[in-house]
């Protein structure tokens, strides 16, 4: 097969919402933390929700972004955690798809502490094929073909050859 269209990972993005800054949001860049081994980023609110309390630019989440070798061995573990299943319909049209982690405490080395409480986190994975840099590189920006454009259905089959991911 050419190497020019083997896909791989290009990042894999993981958030905690808290919805709330204070010592929620603490935590959950704690745990983060020691989740990924890195250190997280906070997300800020876009704008004002009164229904919520929540204020435009106040701080209600953490996400981290992993690329290259850890972002791959990230994305095996989280796998596990949810049996290596995921609905067809969490892929998007350009090949990345997404899924959920309901407790954090399903990571390994990971335990319940009751003065933190039990978080969720999103876990956002972007697929490439070798090229792209063509159409954000600073000089010469030019356009990726159709035919080098990744579709849902190689992403499929490329996660399930390399993960072993079921897709349902």
């Amino acid at each position: 097969m050419n190497p020019m269209r083997t896909p791989s990972i290009d990042k894999v993005t993981v958030h905690i919402c808290t919805g709330e800054s204070g010592e929620r949001l603490t935590n959950a860049e704690k745990l983060l933390g020691a989740i990924v081994k890195q250190k997280p980023v906070r997300s800020m609110a876009k704008k004002t929700l009164p229904n919520f309390s929540i204020k435009k630019n106040e701080p209600i989440g953490c996400k981290v972004t992993l690329r290259g070798n850890n972002a791959r061995e990230f994305l095996k573990t989280a796998l596990k955690i949810i049996d290596n299943k995921i609905n067809a319909t969490q892929f998007d049209q350009n090949g990345n798809f997404s899924f959920g982690v309901e407790e954090h405490t399903d990571f390994p080395g990971m335990k319940y502490d009751p003065s933190i409480g039990i978080y969720g986190m999103d876990i956002n994975v972007a697929v490439k094929r070798a090229g792209y840099r063509i159409r954000s590189r600073k000089i010469e920006k030019n356009r990726i073909s159709n035919d080098h454009r990744l579709k849902k259905d190689d992403v499929i089959s490329f996660v399930k050859d390399k993960y072993g991911l079921e897709v349902i």
